[in-house]
C-alpha cells in the first residue's frame, strides 16, 4: 500500500514538472526570436468577473510607449478558448471603440479565423507590427500568418492600447503608466 502511494505521489509529481517545463518551453517559444531585440514596456493579466484569461505583455524598440516603433503584444493563455470566440471577442472590441465592422473588417476577421487556432492554457499568440506593413502572428510552433493593412495594424492594437479599450486598468499597466 506504501509503495502505491509512494509511486502515484511520484508519478504524479514527475507529470507536474512535466507540464511546468512544457509550459515553460511554450511560452518562450511562442516568441519566436521575434521579442529578443526588444525590451518591455509593461504586463497584466486579464480578469473577467472571477475568471483569469490571459496574460499580457507589451514590447517595444525602447521599452517605452508610445513610440512610432517595432511593437509586440504576447498574450499567454491561462484558459481555453476557441479561435472563433476569438475573432468574435475582436470584432466586438471594434466596434466597442467605435470603429464600423465593413466588408474589409471582415474580411480581415476571415484572415483570422483561418490562421489563429483555438488556445488552450498554458498556450501563446504574440501580434508583432516592426518595419513591415501589418502585424504578424506567431504561437509556440512559429509563424501562423498576418495581416499586411496598417489600418489593421492601428485597429487591431487599439483593443489593449487605446485610452478607450474596454479594461483600461489593464491598458494602463501594458503600457507603463500604472
Amino acid at each position: 500500500m506504501f509503495r502505491t502511494i509512494t509511486g502515484l505521489v511520484a508519478s504524479l509529481g514527475l507529470a507536474l514538472c512535466t507540464l511546468a517545463f512544457t509550459t515553460s518551453t511554450a511560452h518562450a517559444a511562442c516568441q519566436a526570436g521575434v521579442v529578443e531585440p526588444l525590451e518591455k514596456v509593461g504586463e497584466t493579466r486579464l480578469r473577467v468577473y472571477f475568471f483569469k484569461v490571459y496574460d499580457a505583455v507589451l514590447y517595444t524598440d525602447s521599452g517605452n510607449y508610445p513610440e512610432d516603433q517595432s511593437l509586440a503584444l504576447e498574450l499567454s493563455y491561462l484558459r481555453d478558448i476557441e479561435a472563433r470566440q476569438l475573432v468574435d471577442t475582436t470584432r466586438d472590441e471594434w466596434q466597442s471603440l467605435g470603429y464600423s465592422v465593413g466588408q474589409r473588417e471582415e474580411a480581415w476577421l476571415q484572415t483570422l479565423s483561418e490562421i489563429w487556432p483555438d488556445v488552450a492554457d498554458g498556450d501563446c499568440l504574440l501580434a508583432y507590427a516592426g518595419e513591415q506593413q501589418g502585424v504578424r502572428f506567431y504561437n509556440a510552433e512559429g509563424e501562423l500568418g498576418g495581416i499586411d493593412d496598417d489600418e489593421f495594424k492601428q485597429r487591431f492594437f487599439a483593443i489593449w492600447l487605446s485610452e478607450d479599450s474596454s479594461f483600461r486598468r489593464n491598458r494602463d499597466e501594458l503600457t507603463g503608466e500604472r
